[in-house]
């Protein structure tokens, strides 16, 4: 019987099968290639290297987007950070192919995906909506996205999980070995042990659209009203634990905000930044998957934000403790600096390597973008250096990255950071993002028009129910 070429690999043995040839095959490429080295000059080795690279990050990412679930979560997470990982010129030529990862992954059939929402809701999708288009418009890592109207007359999205992937997610989570190894090969400054805990910890909640409604929910809740961040209405009464209706919105993607002109692209890149990190301190809940397809510019210039599958609430101690740490980096007091993350547990007290001033150091080159009071332009050569300080071995501030422990609870936020980064450095955005960060570092008046527009909003006090907590 011949299988349906979109069908997802669910049991373990065949995602351990592909996972494994995929890590294997590219080990023995590298082995075959190191011989053939011997014989070429070192200009020809160097080009023959990055093509190598160029070409295993494309086998890559095939077969991570084929199998989706969490194999496909790290190549989304990989598809938009440069990290340095590949030389610039090869990175440039993958975006097509990243791009079509990141937000055309492999379909699954219209009937298999009609079978998931006609048993979650307990009846035909005719007797539910008015319309419903049988091509989705958007697919994710564990699930595709509909356009449909329901028979009040209401557009909404309607996101649906693939079957079976509760099976292929519970696979991946025991095979965290190989998906480490084949990430690397994307993205070896990616820290593997923290990639394992948010995977573990994380992703089988995704799985449940009843817990990430719950939390859809709380965001609108929390920015109901606001004057440029959209949070759409869930529609709670045909949302399940496979299904999540929302309310649909009409705007432009990513992509399309990148051939914008530049002040368009700068105001767009500041809501992205006021929203994922501003929410960390002002809304002790923030998302986590800042990933482009999480967002569109709309016809009246306000950004809706429309999944909230990863995304973390915090205590207001770890806000404090985070609080502490920016502000003595951004003071420039070393000590000061170095006492606090000592508090939040990255490394001893007592460590003689880990001096204050490299500590410093190594703040300013990870944060200096918005560290430092000045316009600034984001580009991809900044975020790549970024990524490169802060992602491994390769950096140079590695003496102090091997000896310090990243603890759990601040994974979700560092991630976050970076990825935003990441979103900006596409934009090419520039601002003062040192003064617009003060606004929530340090209680600091409205730096920007956007800041005045919000300063009402968050005049307020109170929780994720309410507005906002002040610095």
């Amino acid at each position: 019987m011949a299988r349906d070429e979109n069908s997802i690999p669910k049991g373990r043995l065949r995602r351990t099968a592909k996972l494994g040839g995929l890590a294997g095959g590219q080990a023995a490429r590298a082995y075959a290639a190191r011989a053939a080295d011997l014989t070429r000059s070192e200009e020809r080795r160097r080009e023959a290297a990055e093509r190598r690279q160029l070409q295993a990050a494309e086998r890559v990412l095939d077969v991570l987007g084929q199998m989706k679930g969490a194999a496909m979560k790290i190549g989304q997470v990989a598809s938009f950070v440069d990290t340095g990982a590949l030389p610039k010129e090869a990175h440039e030529r993958l975006e097509a192919k990243l791009a079509r990862l990141r937000d055309s992954a492999p379909r699954v059939s219209f009937e298999q995906m009609r079978k998931v929402v006609e048993s979650d809701l307990g009846q035909p999708l005719e007797q539910v909506f008015e319309e419903f288009e049988t091509e989705a418009f958007a697919a994710a890592s564990i699930g595709q996205v509909y356009r449909a109207r329901l028979r009040d007359g209401r557009r909404v999205a309607v996101k649906v999980q693939y079957p079976g992937i509760a099976s292929a997610v519970r696979a991946d989570v025991q095979n965290l070995g190989l998906l480490l190894r084949v990430a690397k090969m994307l993205a070896p400054g990616m820290d593997p042990k923290a990639m394992a805990e948010e995977i573990r910890d994380r992703l089988t909640e995704e799985l449940d659209y009843e817990v990430e409604a719950q939390t859809h929910r709380a965001f609108a809740r929390t920015w109901r009203g606001h004057p440029f961040v959209v949070i759409p209405e869930v529609v709670t009464e045909l949302s399940g634990e496979r299904v999540l209706v929302t309310e649909f919105m009409d705007g432009i993607g990513f992509d399309q905000v990148k051939e914008l002109p530049a002040p368009e692209r700068d105001r767009f890149g500041e809501i992205v930044f006021r929203f994922f990190i501003g929410s960390l301190y002002r809304t002790r809940r923030f998302s986590a998957d800042p990933h482009p397809g999480n967002y569109l510019l709309l016809p009246d210039g306000r950004v809706a934000f429309i999944d909230f599958g990863m995304s973390k609430r915090v205590s207001h101690e770890q806000v404090e403790a985070e609080l502490a740490v920016m502000r003595a980096g951004i003071d420039g007091d070393a000590h000061q600096l170095r006492a606090a993350l000592v508090e939040m547990g990255f490394f001893p007290a007592e460590d003689p390597v880990i001096t204050a001033e490299r500590v410093q150091e190594h703040f300013e080159a990870a944060a200096g973008w918005y560290a430092v009071d000045r316009a600034f332009t984001i580009d991809r050569d900044y975020v790549r250096g970024v990524m490169i300080d802060v992602g491994g071995p390769q950096s140079r501030f590695w003496d102090v990255m091997r000896r310090q422990t990243m603890p759990p609870e601040t994974l979700f936020a560092r991630r976050m950071e970076g990825l935003t980064l990441a979103v900006l450095g596409q934009l090419g955005a520039t601002a003062n993002w040192h003064r617009i960060a003060r606004e929530w570092l340090f209680g600091d008046p409205p730096a920007t028009p956007l800041g005045e527009a919000e300063a009402g909003f968050f005049a307020g006090s109170g929780d994720a129910g309410g507005h906002a907590l002040r610095p």
